[in-house]
């Protein structure tokens, strides 16, 4: 495989693994619980990137089958360059806070308990779909934003973004982990019934 393809999808895993060890066991509650009302959950952290890298599914599914090419504006766009720049700092900086760019990807309040499993599988997926595109020049290839269509990045930039986007999020989760409020596990056995 392609040394660059291996780098990202070991990156992704590497998050997917850390996501199950430090997040696998919270409860609905503490998944929910935000620092306050207009901040996100650690549910909604892990919602935010599925929902992002799924707006990409249909650019690396034309790009797998080999049915796609540069646009003329891909290919004579003066932001592409800059655009990946700004996007790869842009999520790469914590202290850098940013708007969703589109309501698509802005998740729920109320976030499902399997959050972090389905995160979990959605990396295997996110994985499989850039591995299937291992024989793209991914230098070369320029892709358009899903969110703003002026937008243009190269390939390999959009590899890099996907990573650091995703592990942005993943330090917010656990940011609000280590909030004062956060709620406290429930003792072991609590729940254990006894005849």
């Amino acid at each position: 495989m392609d040394d660059r393809i291996k780098h990202i999808t070991e990156e992704m895993r590497k998050v997917s693994d850390e996501a199950l060890e430090t997040f696998g066991g919270l409860s609905a509650e503490q998944l929910n619980w935000k620092p306050s009302p207009d901040s996100w959950s650690v549910g909604q952290c892990f919602e935010h990137i599925i929902k992002t890298n799924q707006e990409f599914y249909p650019e690396f599914e034309k790009l797998a089958a080999g049915k796609r090419k540069n646009s003329f504006w891909e290919n004579w766009s003066p932001f592409t360059g800059w655009a990946g720049r700004f996007l790869i700092n842009a999520v790469s900086v914590d202290s850098k806070k940013a708007k969703a760019p589109s309501k698509r990807i802005v998740p729920p309040s109320d976030i499902e308990p399997n959050i972090i499993e389905r995160f979990a599988s959605h990396v295997d997926e996110v994985n499989t779909k850039v591995e299937a595109c291992a024989e793209v020049d991914c230098k070369k290839t320029v892709v358009t934003s899903p969110f703003l269509a002026v937008f243009t990045y190269s390939l390999d930039d959009a590899y890099t973004v996907l990573v650091e986007h995703t592990k942005r999020h993943f330090r917010q989760a656990k940011r609000v982990m280590e909030t004062e409020g956060f709620p406290a596990s429930e003792p072991a056995g609590m729940y254990v019934q006894t005849n």
